[in-house]
């Protein structure tokens, strides 16, 4: 059977599976979680020891800025070579995984793995790729992961890719035929991260994708859905992972640059691994995600936020149509709102004020995915939290289509310890 992909965004890959491992202590979280908690990769690193692992092949976000950093990166990278030439992985080629991550909260997301074809991707705003970013990328974020990934000869996904499949015609039919697929893993994950278990799909499934997703990408099917008229077709939005994907494209670019047009298609970092996961699927959360500005003079952060917006002010009234966004920091608890017309959503006014201010005022800014470690956090001196409301995931698809690309770091789709683990690799060298 000879299954075409060949039209689509997302295809089969030579998927690299760990073997001869532990796999309980070989997958460990996405790199961009916990990056104010240090302690949480400091457990991670005891339960690992000196254990094969993906901890040796990542870098956590919280050490983007360490002292050795450059030395980090060049062990990372003989780490990965050294673990391809001791077959510390198998190959599963031209393959997708159909995974079922069993959640803290007992609820089951499906997802399926494949690769992201990057000439299909595009993070810019007002963009009518295929595949399109659901947040505005920060251009300064980008650098420090190319120094990741540029020199490294297999990458390790967390990314995820959205589709608005309300029939539920590409992941969820998977699941009722696991029976005919083989189990490549079933285990636990560390640190509250649930279960996983993943099957590698037939060749007669992987058909049944391909038709499934073709025809989504039918342009009449999709200005149908969305009541619109000639708009080019969005097939994913990508949830989680916007910088690493946008990483990926500027890697892929950088290789373009060194090779003759002709080799460009078959460059293998032509391609990103990644999750596909339905929208509509009913584990599917998406989380708000709070700001916390660290060594900071609260007080004066907020007087400035006031003074940002004409017509802001501290409280709220019952009736106002203004965007209110709710903060707490030692000692003190209130909201200010904003005019409406600042912008959109309450974390547009709060992150376009925060870029500003901190540009010339003391303190940082992290993203918390979870209310108590932002209130955690805003309990010490010094520091101040933002609590923003949750997104409605229906709205993502219609927004991104519409309107473009959302505020960065919007929403979150579960908790932090609910994100992709690392497990699955793929040669991109």
């Amino acid at each position: 059977m000879n299954v075409d992909f060949s039209r689509l965004p997302f295809q089969p890959a030579d998927i690299l599976l760990p073997q001869n491992c532990d796999y309980d202590k070989w997958a460990v979280v996405a790199c961009d979680q916990y990056t104010s908690q240090p302690e949480y990769w400091q457990r991670v690193e005891e339960r690992v020891g000196r254990a094969p692992s993906a901890l040796r092949l990542i870098l956590p976000e919280s050490s983007l800025d360490g002292p050795q950093v450059e030395i980090d990166i060049m062990d990372i990278n003989a780490t990965m070579s050294r673990y391809v030439r001791d077959g510390q992985f198998k190959t599963l080629p031209r393959s997708m995984v159909y995974v079922e991550r069993t959640l803290w909260n007992g609820k089951v997301r499906r997802g399926l793995v494949g690769m992201a074809d990057l000439t299909a991707y595009d993070y810019e705003p007002g963009s009518d790729a295929l595949i399109r970013a659901t947040e505005g990328v920060v251009m300064s974020r980008i650098p420090p992961r190319v120094a990741v990934r540029k020199n490294a000869p297999i990458e390790l996904p967390h990314a995820m890719l959205l589709t608005d499949d309300p029939g539920r015609t590409v992941i969820e039919p998977l699941a009722e035929q696991t029976g005919a697929m083989q189990v490549l893993y079933d285990f636990d994950l560390m640190e509250q991260g649930g279960h996983i278990k993943g099957w590698l799909l037939t060749e007669k499934q992987l058909e049944q994708v391909s038709r499934a997703l073709s025809a989504m990408a039918e342009p009449a099917a999709f200005n149908a859905k969305y009541g619109a008229q000639n708009q080019p077709v969005m097939l994913f939005a990508v949830g989680d992972g916007n910088h690493s994907l946008a990483t990926a494209k500027e890697c892929y670019e950088r290789q373009k640059r060194l090779m003759p047009p002709e080799k460009w298609d078959y460059l293998p970092a032509r391609y990103a691994l990644c999750e596909l996961v339905n929208l509509h699927d009913g584990s599917l959360e998406f989380e708000p995600i709070h700001r916390v500005v660290f060594h900071t003079d609260p007080e004066a952060l907020l007087d400035a936020l006031v003074r940002a917006y004409p017509g802001a002010r501290r409280g709220r009234d019952a009736d106002t149509d203004g965007l209110p966004l709710r903060y707490l920091c030692a000692g003190s608890e209130g909201v200010v709102t904003v005019p409406a017309s600042a912008a959109r959503l309450p974390v547009g006014a709060l992150q376009s004020f925060l870029d500003d201010y901190l540009m010339g005022h003391e303190g940082r800014v992290d993203y918390i995915h979870g209310e108590d470690v932002a209130r955690e956090f805003a309990a010490r001196p010094g520091n101040i939290a933002f609590l923003l409301p949750p997104m409605d995931k229906e709205e993502l698809f219609p927004t991104v289509i519409h309107d473009g690309v959302l505020p960065r770091k919007t929403f979150s789709m579960g908790e932090a310890h609910d994100k992709r683990f690392y497990l699955e690799a793929r040669k991109i060298r």
